[in-house]
């Protein structure tokens, strides 16, 4: 496994490195199409780099600080010289600030005439057959929803592309959009009447023939899993493969490459099996005698578990419990629901399609075999097995222990250059955790230093005299321990937590806390709004309070005065009672390996990097990272933790705090006068 830094020996030079040069270079084409362009060398250096690899068709572990600019340094080599190039990054947002802000700025700075397509899943398209369904059916739930038809319905008149991103007046998690959306199971294919203008095969159609097809973690891997997505077709074709967002990788991976089936599932193939048979074959048999079983068996199988919550690997269940047998009741009967669809499959193809998927649930309930704690496939990939229980539904995993295998062999076959890029890959400078969890164990790997200057820039703050993380009073303490800062900064502060109970806790506290001292900072809580309005809200406010968990910590990027100082509450280190993780320690420490130092604390530290990742955005900003857990002072692995973090200078005092604050504000106040 190669590391090489930024000052270790020069890669050899590469057949682009001058046109490099000169592209990013002071007088070059980015220059003029961005106002604030201005060279730098980490960035021109990683697009030497990139560009190495893509002309050798190689693979490439690319990390770069914050600040580096890194999309572009991808993107000029990938426009220029990468063939058809599929570029995945990590979220649906992201995806269309590449296509339409990112990839339209580099192509007309190079004038270069590559076409580019956009792909989503299948989800994020309104399906024709199943709007017009809608509108006839009725079935709303809200008010809202009938407000939400009619936008959607109007969208439909003007969309050429059927993206619900466009259409900004109907939530994205608004309930309404799983009626007017198709899934892999309730789509037609080429025997809908509506193929011909079906947006979802417009849009693979287009990423055939694109140059350049900008896709996401989830669409990418749900593919090569599913084959249904349209990246099946277009992989083979690649000449050119990037991940941005590269630290997602592995669970996303993990996600896909795993299998889930729920009662949820369940009950809603009940509920369409209910309506197709009354809808089309009323006469074939007495529907609701045939459903009421599979649904009890269902809703018994999660009751099963009393508590709320629950998260168990197969062996943590009691060989006694009622589980296993509750088990084996749903899988008969959904045997004989199966008996009664064949006969009157042929009378509607929405019955037919009811067959498939109770074919393939009972298929998936069948695989999922509770009789160990780990089940090995044919190809020898072993596979964790647990179960889930939400409150009102159960989640039946068969997780991979490893997604090294699997990748590996995604990655076999033509040569490609394969391109993996974050501003969190490495721990210190060592690779060796994200490269074993992908399977790239020998393929180089270079970081590049952030352009900032983190000592003048930041302050790490890590108070004094907080309690132990795992103790009763921790959430208090810690908003204590906030207040003097979050008044120093002038509100401005993300609060980042690793759970949704201290984030709630958090918000409590925080509201009495500044109605009492009539502190005038607005107070922005995760789940109170969707996450592009809280942040939308929060740069308008000036002085606002955040308080978010895990889907803050990454892809959020405030510039300027807006964010002054980030809190993280504890160390992000996955959940104990996670049997996935419990049984990737148990098979390390097979190996002769620690688990905790080995897996646990660098998949910490890449994430605590992450949250640490918010606070300086731009070359001008400055701020404090207020990191409250003790165990980074009192713990010997702390070390490992701060030295992995950009290299602020260090206080345990909060009078060190006011004092960067104060001398914040008078450099403001002296910069404004002049």
């Amino acid at each position: 496994m190669s590391s090489i830094e930024d000052t270790a020996a020069p890669v050899p030079h590469g057949i682009h490195d001058a046109e490099v040069e000169q592209l990013f270079g002071a007088g070059g084409p980015l220059g003029g199409q961005v106002g604030s362009y201005r060279p730098r060398h980490s960035q021109t250096e990683m697009a030497k780099a990139i560009a190495d690899a893509i002309a050798g068709q190689r693979t490439l572990i690319a990390e770069a600080g914050t600040g580096t600019g890194k999309t572009f340094a991808y993107l000029v080599p990938a426009l220029l010289w990468g063939g058809k190039v599929i570029v995945s990054t990590g979220t649906k947002n992201l995806q269309d600030q590449l296509f339409l802000r990112d990839i339209p700025t580099v192509r007309k700075a190079l004038s270069a005439p590559v076409s580019v397509a956009l792909l989503k899943g299948r989800s994020n398209y309104v399906c024709h057959f199943h709007l017009e369904r809608t509108l006839q059916n009725g079935r709303m739930t809200s008010r809202d929803d009938v407000g939400y038809l009619r936008e959607i319905s109007r969208f439909m008149k003007t969309t050429s592309s059927g993206d619900k991103a466009e259409l900004s007046k109907v939530p994205e998690t608004a309930p309404i959009w799983n009626l007017v959306t198709s899934t892999r199971d309730t789509c037609f294919g080429a025997e809908c009447q509506y193929y011909q203008d079906c947006f979802v095969m417009k849009a693979r159609k287009e990423a055939q023939q694109a140059d350049v097809v900008v896709v996401n973690h989830h669409l990418f891997f749900a593919d090569v899993a599913l084959k249904d997505t349209g990246v099946a077709e277009l992989l083979p074709t690649a000449n050119t493969v990037i991940f941005d967002e590269a630290h997602q990788l592995p669970e996303t991976a993990t996600m896909f490459f795993g299998d889930t089936v729920s009662t949820s599932q369940v009950l809603e193939l009940c509920r369409d099996v209910l309506a197709e048979g009354l809808s089309h074959a009323r006469d074939g048999a007495d529907w609701a005698k045939v459903v009421a079983p599979v649904e009890r068996a269902a809703r018994d199988l999660r009751l099963a578990f009393p508590e709320d919550i629950v998260r168990l690997a197969v062996n943590q269940i009691a060989p006694s419990s009622v589980f296993f047998p509750s088990l084996e009741t749903l899988r008969n009967n959904m045997d004989d629901m199966i008996a009664v669809l064949e006969k009157q499959a042929e009378r509607a193809e929405t019955i037919e399609q009811c067959r498939t998927r109770a074919i393939e649930l009972a298929h998936q309930l069948a695989n999922w075999n509770g009789a160990q704690d780990k089940a090995s496939d044919e190809e020898g990939q072993t596979y964790v097995l647990w179960v889930e229980a939400f409150t009102s539904s159960l989640q039946l995993h068969r997780t991979p222990l490893s997604i090294a295998p699997i990748f590996n062999k995604q990655r076999e076959g033509v040569p490609r250059a394969w391109i993996f890029t974050s501003a969190t890959l490495a721990v210190k400078n060592d690779f060796h955790h994200y490269t074993s969890q992908m399977g790239l164990w020998d393929e180089p790997a270079q970081s590049w230093p952030s352009p900032f200057n983190y000592e003048q820039q930041g302050l790490l703050y890590v108070p004094n005299n907080l309690p132990q993380p795992n103790s009763y009073e921790y959430t208090d303490a810690v908003i204590d321990a906030a207040l003097p800062a979050i008044v120093a900064a002038g509100g401005r502060t993300f609060l980042l937590c690793t759970t949704i109970r201290a984030v709630n806790r958090a918000a409590e506290r925080l509201r009495e806390e500044f109605e009492q001292r009539g502190l005038p900072f607005p107070l922005m809580v995760q789940g109170e709004a969707g996450r592009t309005e809280l942040l939308d809200r929060f740069r308008a406010a000036g002085n606002g309070v955040l308080i978010g968990s895990q889907s803050f910590w990454e892809g959020v990027d405030v510039r300027g005065d807006a964010l002054s100082l980030v809190i993280i509450d504890k160390l992000p280190f996955s959940p104990p009672d996670d049997p996935v993780l419990a049984a990737r320690i148990a098979e390390l420490e097979k190996k002769g390996l620690n688990g905790f130092m080995h897996h646990q604390l660098p998949a910490a530290i890449i994430n605590l990097k992450q949250g640490a990742g918010r606070l300086i955005r731009d070359e001008s900003d400055r701020g404090v990272l207020m990191i409250c857990d003790p165990r980074l002072i009192s713990k010997g692995y702390g070390r490992r933790i701060w030295q992995s973090l950009p290299p602020f200078k260090r206080t345990r005092e909060i009078g060190m705090v006011e004092d960067f604050f104060a001398r914040r504000a008078e450099l403001a106040a002296a910069s404004s006068e002049s």
